[in-house]
């Protein structure tokens, strides 16, 4: 044993490799479908705002808005600027009902 060197050897090497391999092919599908739950939760958070501000603007008004951007544009109820999709910036749409509508995503 003397002048041997330590060191992995190509087999140990490959089965580490595919270990890891095994391993990121789990792992990225699930962080794939979390963001895409996230963003899915974001929108719907969005429209729920929206839709307490519109309700907000028709009680101080008398009457619900024309147009979504007579809310969204207004300082008094969206000082930070209306909140966006994001999936789709122009998604949003105000529905017959008066309330912003949910969209596919």
């Amino acid at each position: 044993m003397v002048g041997k060197k330590k060191g992995f050897t190509l087999v140990e090497l490959l089965i580490v490799v595919l270990i890891l391999a095994a391993l990121a092919a789990i792992a990225v599908p699930r962080i794939g479908a979390s963001a895409s739950n996230a963003k899915r939760k974001a929108c719907d958070t969005n429209i729920d705002i929206m839709n307490g501000q519109i309700e907000l603007y028709t009680a101080n008004t008398g009457s619900p808005p024309s147009q979504l951007t007579d809310v969204t544009t207004d300082p008094n109820y969206f000082p930070d600027g209306a909140p966006e999709c994001p999936f789709d910036a122009s998604a949003y749409v105000l529905g017959a009902n008066g309330h912003v509508t949910p969209h596919a995503h």
